[in-house]
């Protein structure tokens, strides 16, 4: 990993449109994304986190350019991604790809394992000549632990895993620098999620690919992510190191989420203090004023309703990372 950024997000946001009337004129906004920034560097993971609904699989497509931005900036390499059309814009897309979250649905069940893996270089047919797409279709095959004589079998022919890998495979097919994971192993049994994640970080060593992992299972994230960002109803709450996250976090929220973590030592598990949010996730369509968080947080004030704390270094008696909180203070979580 070097300190080169590749990738920088600058206020992302994406608002979907509530139509109503027969007329089905805009009447509000759903504000799935709202002002998220981060940087990405070579070769690192970035993990991203949070409860269903933040916006963190919306996020992920945005930065496929899967969906259109409402509004912000993202640069890959010195590129404006936003700003390119046409060939120009299919070029950029082979430095950028994607792994699903289903690996049921993400593979076209009508073509073979072939077939899908070696879409790529039909799209792209300057990276393996015709005649070599095959051999290394095959030699990805080989890349991601399955067989290559598994070549003409269909998606249905495979276990979830399997075919978790064969998504992969395509993923990395162009040689990206960047691939997007969007909660790639959810949807798999634990010990098979254990073997996908040593896949991605051996596949990441061998290639020099930067990942963005974006998950809820915070003990994945943990173990493949070098830095992890804390996303909330549409915002980043808390983006740090990993050890800086997990063993100091700043945020009440973040630290509300690692306090639900389960405990496997049961010596440990007496000294762990839940932290219980009350209330519910506030509707991304209404936000809060204020810091969006004000609503359900033990540490609320008068100034959190009116006052939207920025993202910025907070010390924490060690070093500092970014935390959006008026009075963020380090909690060591056991």
């Amino acid at each position: 990993m070097s300190g080169e950024v590749i990738l920088e997000a600058e206020g992302l946001k994406k608002y979907y449109p509530i139509k109503a009337g027969v007329l089905r004129r805009t009447v509000g906004h759903v504000k799935a994304v709202d002002g998220v920034s981060f940087e990405l560097r070579r070769g690192e993971t970035l993990g991203i986190v949070g409860e269903s609904g933040c916006g963190k699989s919306t996020l992920g497509r945005m930065l496929m350019r899967l969906e259109e931005p409402t509004a912000g900036k993202l640069t890959f390499d010195g590129v404006d991604v936003y700003a390119q059309k046409g060939a120009a814009m299919r070029a950029l897309r082979r430095d950028i790809q994607i792994v699903f979250q289903d690996p049921y649905t993400s593979l076209n069940p009508r073509r073979t394992v072939g077939d899908i893996i070696g879409e790529p270089f039909e799209i792209h047919p300057d990276v393996v000549p015709k005649g070599g797409r095959r051999r290394r279709v095959q030699e990805l095959l080989e890349l991601v632990g399955l067989s290559p004589e598994h070549i003409n079998r269909y998606p249905h022919q495979f276990s979830g895993g399997q075919r978790q890998r064969i998504g992969i495979a395509r993923g990395v097919a162009l040689n990206p620098k960047v691939i997007i994971c969007d909660e790639p192993v959810s949807a798999l049994d634990v010990s098979v999620q254990a073997q996908v994640v040593n896949l991605l970080e051996d596949l990441q060593a061998e290639l020099g690919l930067a990942y963005i992992f974006i998950a809820h299972d915070l003990s994945v994230v943990r173990h493949i992510s070098d830095r992890v960002g804390v996303m909330y109803l549409g915002t980043m709450v808390e983006i740090g190191d990993e050890d800086q996250i997990y063993g100091r976090p700043t945020h009440p929220y973040t630290q509300a989420l690692l306090s639900a973590v389960p405990v496997p030592d049961p010596t440990l598990r007496n000294t762990r203090t839940e932290i219980v949010l009350s209330g519910d996730v506030p509707s991304p369509a209404h936000p809060p004023s204020g810091c969006r968080f004000h609503t359900r947080c033990f540490k609320a004030q008068e100034k959190c309703a009116t006052d939207d704390p920025a993202l910025v270094p907070r010390p924490d008696g060690v070093s500092s990372h970014a935390s959006a909180c008026h009075f963020a203070e380090p909690k060591v979580v056991v």
